[in-house]
């Protein structure tokens, strides 16, 4: 059920008390004006500094004064049908004179038809009052309300776009208020005079300020390509597939919005690069969780937070949300003393996980499988779990490539990559990053530019984690082997390197 139909159930059912946490305070109240005038009912509007505004009996009464704007509730006939509207309300509802008022007018509009609607940026009513308030969200615009707006300015403009485009353009715009929308168009309008589809990086940036405004998550550019990963074929098609499950012709033919995807392996091959290779590539924006700023020292402040990050998470929707090593997080639940604070966190989380219907697509990272939840694996968190091994000798060649062709990209065919390749068994795509910095250093310090033999040289003084960290690593590969994951990589039979079982 929409705001609109559930608002005027309300009013039929004569809630007394609605409560609207929205930041959108002019869009709501065109919506409740609309309900009342469909059931006859006069709308007076308050807020602390005029009064009430909009009606000439009653202009500017209650002036900096809201118990006597509540007054006004009780001096109007009982029969006369009107809708209340309050605007930031909620910053009244500590004090004593207020709540008793508002109790006693619960009780008497039970049988009138008034409704008293309080207008806030957010949810904060008093334990005393929490019997007597309805509340109910306001929802961010939807698509069909974007895309009448982005009609009315392409006509307006006289801007012709394809169908795909303007998809795409109503698809970055969901998640911001009409406000915002309306904003950051006549911005793209202003510098080009026309609606193009490269406005899609200024309603990204406009998403960036709604992101600076949170100290729970983190908006990160991501200018990664699907085309920088080296390897990793499985896992890339699997994504490519999926480029535009996002769109509306994806919900017309009766896709459901991707879930998400857990990725686990080794350090350094590839698995936060793919996250923000993915946010690019979907024209989507990156949201990174830093899970620890989700604990906080007050008793049901980090549960509160936690629903704070679904909320912003979910108001920028579509996005990717990334949690980097998840696996710390929330490792030995059973064995923390915080007196079940990381559990509560853990269980409000994975229950989102499973529920959401909102096109929030995560990406989890994760080294160490042992240390995840039960919880956390079962189907229906995510809609696939990859492991990223070690790359073979081929998908090194590709590492090589890729980097290579970023550093010396006129100069790249003097590079031998397959016996790059062949001398770095092992070594991760993050090391093989380092080592080619490290044959920078020694062409440099030499005044010339750096050669395959520089790079070799510098593979043989750096000792990678496949042998520092063995043990953890060969769990993972026996894992892996078990079939309890998708392979990221084309590789025949159990997961190898070059050739060789992992053993």
């Amino acid at each position: 059920m929409g705001f609109q139909a559930e608002f005027e159930l309300l009013l039929r059912a004569r809630y007394p008390l609605i409560y609207v946490p929205t930041r959108e305070e002019e869009r709501v109240e065109a919506a409740i004006a609309h309900s009342a005038s469909q059931s006859n009912r006069t709308v007076y509007v308050w807020d602390f500094v005029e009064g009430y505004q909009g009606n000439p009996t009653d202009q500017g009464v209650g002036k900096r004064n809201p118990l006597q704007a509540l007054e006004l509730v009780e001096k109007l006939p009982v029969s006369a049908a009107a809708v209340f509207v309050m605007r930031d309300f909620h910053r009244f509802l500590e004090d004593v004179a207020i709540a008793r008022k508002l109790k006693n007018l619960a009780r008497v509009l039970k049988a009138q038809p008034k409704n008293i609607v309080i207008l806030s940026t957010q949810v904060t009513i008093p334990d005393d009052l929490s019997d007597v308030v309805t509340v109910l969200d306001f929802p961010l615009p939807d698509f069909a309300e974007i895309g009448a707006e982005l009609q009315r300015l392409m006509e307006a403009t006289g801007t012709t776009l394809e169908q795909s485009a303007v998809d795409e353009l109503v698809r970055a715009c969901k998640g911001l208020s009409m406000e915002r929308i309306r904003r950051v168009l006549a911005r793209a309008i202003a510098t080009r005079g026309v609606l193009q589809l490269d406005d899609v990086e200024l309603v990204l940036e406009e998403k960036r300020q709604t992101i600076r405004q949170t100290q729970i998550l983190d908006f990160y550019p991501a200018t990664e390509r699907i085309s920088d990963i080296g390897g990793l074929d499985n896992l890339k098609d699997w994504l490519l597939r999926r480029g535009g499950s996002f769109s509306e012709r994806a919900r017309q033919y009766g896709l459901p919005y991707p879930r998400g995807l857990l990725l686990v392996g080794i350090q350094g091959t590839g698995k936060s690069l793919t996250a923000k290779a993915i946010a690019h590539h979907w024209h989507l924006p990156l949201l990174r969780l830093d899970v620890g700023r989700l604990f906080a020292g007050l008793v049901g402040e980090s549960e509160s937070r936690t629903r704070q990050m679904v909320q912003v998470a979910e108001a920028l929707a579509p996005c990717i949300l990334w949690i980097d090593e998840i696996d710390k997080a929330f490792a030995g639940l059973d064995g923390r003393g915080d007196s079940g604070t990381t559990s509560r966190v853990f269980g409000t989380f994975v229950t989102w996980m499973a529920e959401k219907a909102s096109p929030v697509f995560i990406v989890a990272t994760a080294n160490n499988i042992q240390a995840l939840p039960p919880e956390l694996l079962r189907r229906g968190r995510f809609d696939e779990i990859f492991f990223v091994g070690l790359p073979s000798q081929d998908e090194r060649q590709d590492i090589f490539a890729v980097h290579l062709g970023r550093l010396r990209p006129h100069n790249l065919r003097s590079y031998d990559l397959e016996r790059l390749a062949y001398e770095t068994p092992e070594f991760s795509g993050a090391e093989i990053e380092q080592i080619l910095v490290e044959a920078m250093h020694i062409g440099y310090s030499q005044n010339r530019d750096f050669t395959t033999d520089d790079v070799l040289e510098a593979a043989s003084q750096i000792v990678p984690l496949a042998r520092t960290a063995q043990d953890q690593i060969q769990l993972l590969q026996e894992w892996a082997a078990a079939g309890k994951a998708r392979l990221a990589s084309r590789q025949k039979g159990s997961p190898l390197i070059d050739g060789a079982p992992f053993t």
